[in-house]
C-alpha cells in the first residue's frame, strides 16, 4: 500500500483535524489541502510531484483560457491542445516502451530485429487517473458545464485531491470544482455512514482481498501447470473477487474519507456480478471510468446516433482503448476486446426478432442464467487482465481440464470467495440499519468501535498487505 494502514489513518486524522479547524478561512482550507496531497504522493515519489503539479497547472491555464473566450474556433483548438498535451505526456510514461517493442515484434516478421536495448521511462503512481482528471476539467468547461469561474488553486486541488488521487474513482470537475466554492459545515456530514465506508473498505481490501491473493490466485497464476482444476478454476473467481473488493474497498475509503472532509464522492461500484448483461455491468462498475469513456470517447465518436454497425464500431473502440488504458500490454487489449464483443453481442441479442428468444428473455428463470452466463463472461475476461502474457492466460485456461491433488481449497479461501462474491447481494437495508443504529450511540462509543474495528482487520489481515491493483494504473 501506498501508506501502511496504521500510518495512513494517523496521516488522516491529523489532516481532518487541520482542515477543519481552517474551514471558516476558505483559502487556508483549500491550500493546506493541497500541500497535504501533494505531501501524500510524495510519499511514494517526491522526484513525480513536480509532474502532477504541472499536469495541474497546465489544465487550469487551459481552463481559465476557455472561460475567457467565446469564439467557438479558439476554444475548440484550445481543447485539442489540451487533451494533446495530456495524452503525449501519458503516452510517453505509459506507452513508450510497449509502442517501441511492439514495433521491434513486427519488424521481427518481416526481417532482422536489431539489438536495441530500450529504457522504460518511470511510471507515475496514479497518472491515469491524474491525466483523466485534467482532461475532465478541460472538456467540462469547454462543454460549458462548469460555468463558476476557475481559480488555479481550485483546478490544483481538484487533480491532487488525495483520497481520489492514486485510484479513484474518476471526479468530474463540474461536479467536484463547484464544492470546493462552497463553505464547510460539519453539520452535514454523514459521520456514521463515513466510518462505515472505511471499515467496509478495509475489510474488503485487508482480509477479503489479500487473503484471496496470497492464499489463492498468486499461487495458482505463478505457476498455473501445478494445480488441478478445481484450483485453477477457484483461483479465476477468486480473482474476480478480490479485483472487485481490492478496487471497491479503496473506493470506499476513497468516499468515506472525502466525507469527513467535507466532499462527496460519486459511487463507484453497485454490485456489479449482480448484472444480468454487459451493459448493465459497466453501469454497476468501475462507474466513474465506464461513465467517462462514455461522455468523453464513445459519444464523440459518434455513440449510437450514426446506424448500427457504427455503433458496433465505436464500442469495440472505446473499449479496446479502455483496457489499453489499464495498460501497456496487448493482454489489457484482448480484455477490452472481449468487453467490446460482450457489448456488441448483447445489442445483437436484444434487437433478435425471434419469438423463442422473446419468450426466453421474459421468463422467470432468465435473469438468474443472465447473471450466471455474464459472470462467467466476465470471468474470462479477467485470466487476460491478471496474465501478463498470452502464454500464462492459455495455460491458465488449459488447466481447467487438469487432474490431480486439490491443494488450495481451505475453508478461510472459500469464506472469503463466498463473502467476496455473493456479499454483493446483501440487501441494502442492512446497511442502513447498521447506519441508524449507530446513530443513535454516543459519538464516543462510536470512535472505540471504529478504531477496534480498525485494529481488528489489522491484527486479522495477512502479512504483507499487497498494493491496490489499480496504483499500477
Amino acid at each position: 500500500m501506498l501508506f501502511p494502514t496504521v500510518e495512513y489513518a494517523v496521516f488522516f486524522l491529523a489532516v481532518l483535524a487541520i482542515s477543519w479547524a481552517l474551514a471558516p478561512r476558505r483559502i487556508a482550507h483549500k491550500s493546506f489541502l493541497l500541500a497535504a496531497s501533494y505531501l501524500f504522493y510524495g510519499f511514494w515519489n517526491w522526484r513525480y510531484v513536480p509532474l502532477l503539479f504541472l499536469i495541474s497547472l497546465f489544465a487550469g491555464l487551459i481552463g481559465q483560457a476557455l472561460q475567457r473566450t467565446d469564439d467557438g474556433v479558439t476554444r475548440k483548438r484550445l481543447l485539442i491542445a489540451g487533451v494533446t498535451v495530456c495524452l503525449l505526456v501519458l503516452a510517453y510514461y505509459k506507452y513508450t516502451s510497449f509502442l517501441l517493442l511492439s514495433a521491434l515484434g513486427l519488424w521481427g516478421f518481416v526481417g532482422h530485429t536489431p539489438g536495441w536495448n530500450i529504457s522504460t521511462p518511470f511510471l507515475p503512481l496514479g497518472i491515469s487517473f491524474f491525466v483523466f482528471h485534467a482532461i475532465s476539467l478541460m472538456g467540462d468547461i469547454y462543454r460549458r458545464k462548469l460555468r463558476e469561474p476557475l481559480h488555479l488553486l481550485d483546478a490544483l486541488l481538484y487533480v491532487a485531491f488525495f483520497p481520489q488521487l492514486i485510484a479513484g474513482p474518476i471526479l468530474r470537475a463540474s461536479n467536484f470544482v463547484p464544492q470546493l466554492l462552497r463553505q464547510r459545515s460539519l453539520q452535514h456530514i454523514r459521520v456514521n455512514r463515513a466510518f462505515l465506508l472505511i471499515l467496509a473498505g478495509l475489510f474488503k481490501k485487508v482480509i477479503l482481498s489479500n487473503t484471496l491473493s496470497t492464499r489463492l490466485v498468486e499461487p495458482v497464476f505463478s505457476a498455473p501447470a501445478n494445480f488441478h482444476s478445481v484450483d485453477v478454476l477457484l483461483a479465476i473467481y477468486g480473482y474476480a473477487a478480490q479485483i472487485y473488493c481490492d478496487f471497491s474497498g479503496y473506493t470506499d475509503i476513497a468516499i468515506g474519507c472525502a466525507m469527513l472532509l467535507g466532499y462527496r464522492f460519486p459511487r463507484n461500484f453497485n454490485a456489479p456480478y449482480t448484472a444480468t448483461d454487459p451493459q448493465e455491468f459497466w453501469q454497476r462498475w468501475h462507474i466513474s471510468l465506464s461513465s467517462w469513456l462514455r461522455d468523453y470517447l464513445y459519444i464523440p465518436l459518434g455513440g449510437s446516433r450514426r446506424g448500427v454497425s457504427r455503433t458496433y464500431i465505436n464500442l469495440m473502440i472505446t473499449m479496446l482503448l479502455g483496457g489499453l488504458w489499464h495498460g501497456a500490454s496487448w493482454t489489457f487489449v484482448m480484455w477490452g476486446g472481449l468487453q467490446g464483443l460482450y457489448l456488441v453481442i448483447h445489442r445483437l441479442w436484444v434487437a433478435a426478432p425471434s419469438p423463442a428468444v422473446q419468450r426466453l428473455r421474459s421468463s422467470t428463470a432468465w435473469p438468474w442464467v443472465a447473471r450466471l452466463l455474464m459472470f462467467h463472461a466476465v470471468c474470462l475476461g479477467w485470466v487476460f487482465f491478471r496474465a501478463p502474457t498470452f502464454g500464462l492466460a492459455a495455460t491458465v485456461l488449459h488447466q481447467l481440464g487438469s487432474h490431480g491433488a486439490v491443494t488450495l481449497a481451505a475453508w478461510p479461501v472459500v469464506l472469503c470467495l463466498v463473502l467476496g462474491l455473493f456479499g454483493q447481494y446483501a440487501p441494502p437495508v442492512w446497511r442502513r440499519s447498521v447506519e441508524a443504529t449507530m446513530s443513535r450511540m454516543p459519538v464516543a462509543v462510536n470512535g472505540v468501535a471504529l478504531a477496534l474495528g480498525v485494529f481488528a482487520i489489522e491484527l486479522l489481515g495477512p502479512t504483507g498487505v499487497a498494493p491496490f491493483i489499480y496504483f499500477q494504473f
